[in-house]
């Protein structure tokens, strides 16, 4: 484990830290009261994610959940509806899973020792650092992107910082920079630079405090530093969402707790229309309407969404003859959707559940249909 073991008199420390004082951000909510809770929330939903996005989810969260012990006590639903829209829902389950964790094994106090932090589900060791340091000045060094993009350039390290040996070394500067007094204002200070003037694309190198020394800005190569992550064409996946609607609720079903979406109220899919299609004869419903495919990239695929939209009571929305409404040819068998696997989700008088983005638009797309301008989500 690297801890900080530089002074604020070293060149490097006096120079971000005085940069701090007139420019750093300060007002930030979790900055504000600092509590090891709120920025353990702060750092977990700032991972992927911008600092103007993060805002009002945080604000929400703490009002919704105003302790670890609110959050662990609360339906794991009720948590990944607040998380809606800020993707990379692991780290909502990871999020109520340490909460439980501090609930039952910390007497539901944030724990203060590094490895504690660190065990908890969901947290690495520049979030571990980051926590600590952050609300007790523990002599931590932080590596999140903006760190290494600043270390990176100022070094002028070679190689892509997902390597491990590239990692490591980024690891070991950031250690020897980071001072052992003021490390809470040091580590925020690195995180703005790289945010606000050591930015992936036109650097504000004539704003930076570390300009003087930086390798890349002397040698006028920030566009090759950090080096990329090597190039991965993304493969691309089909799936067929079924949009089923009764008296104007849709069919929604829960995911397992794993994987993409894990958790998360989605529509059924199917991997082919065929079977979809074999899926809504087996119902009893007898005509569908077809939505416009749209394309949601993850991290690692690219993945192509058929929406079907179908109606078990009528082979229409409003009543009146549609042309683009087709028939399924299988016959059709008449009986429900089960209630044991669906859920029918009523988006006028909706629940606290967690929805994949995709979801949650087609849902806006299905209201407006449906109920018009002045429906509601």
């Amino acid at each position: 484990m690297f801890k900080a073991h530089s002074s604020v008199d070293a060149p490097f420390a006096r120079a971000v830290l005085a940069w701090y004082v007139k420019f750093g951000r300060k007002h930030l909510p979790w900055q504000q009261n600092k509590t090891l809770y709120g920025v353990w929330l702060s750092e977990v939903m700032l991972q992927q994610t911008q600092v103007a996005t993060v805002i009002p989810y945080f604000e929400r969260f703490v009002q919704s959940f105003p302790s670890v012990v609110a959050l662990a006590d609360a339906p794991l639903d009720e948590v990944l509806h607040l998380w809606t829209g800020l993707g990379y829902y692991a780290r909502a389950r990871n999020l109520h899973k340490a909460a439980q964790t501090i609930r039952d094994r910390h007497a539901g106090q944030f724990p203060r020792e590094f490895e504690h932090v660190l065990a908890l589900s969901g947290i690495g060791r520049s979030t571990a650092g980051a926590i600590l340091s952050s609300c007790l000045n523990a002599p931590y060094p932080i590596l999140d992107g903006n760190v290494k993009r600043v270390l990176s350039r100022y070094f002028m390290v070679e190689g892509w910082a997902g390597e491990k040996k590239v990692e490591d070394q980024l690891w070991q500067l950031s250690a020897t920079v980071t001072p052992t007094t003021q490390v809470a204002d040091f580590n925020q200070a690195m995180m703005d630079i790289g945010a606000m003037v050591c930015t992936r694309t036109k650097p504000k190198c004539e704003l930076c405090p570390l300009q003087k020394d930086c390798q890349v800005n002397q040698q006028q190569q920030w566009a090759n530093y950090p080096a990329k992550k090597p190039k991965k064409t993304l493969p691309e996946r089909q799936s067929y969402f079924l949009i089923l609607e009764q008296q104007g609720k849709v069919a929604l079903e829960k995911r397992e707790n794993s994987g993409i979406w894990g958790g998360l109220y989605c529509f059924p899919q199917f991997e082919s229309k065929a079977t979809l299609l074999q899926h809504l004869a087996q119902q009893g419903v007898q005509h569908y309407q077809e939505w416009n495919v749209f394309r949601h990239t993850f991290s690692h695929f690219h993945l192509d969404i058929h929406p079907i939209f179908a109606t078990l009571d009528s082979p229409n929305l409003t009543g009146q003859d549609r042309t683009d409404w087709r028939r399924i040819a299988e016959p059709a068998v008449q009986f429900r959707v089960s209630t044991s696997d669906k859920y029918w989700y009523d988006p006028q008088n909706p629940v606290s559940i967690g929805l994949a983005t995709p979801v949650k638009n087609l849902l806006t797309q299905f209201i407006r249909i449906y109920y018009g301008e002045n429906g509601v989500l």
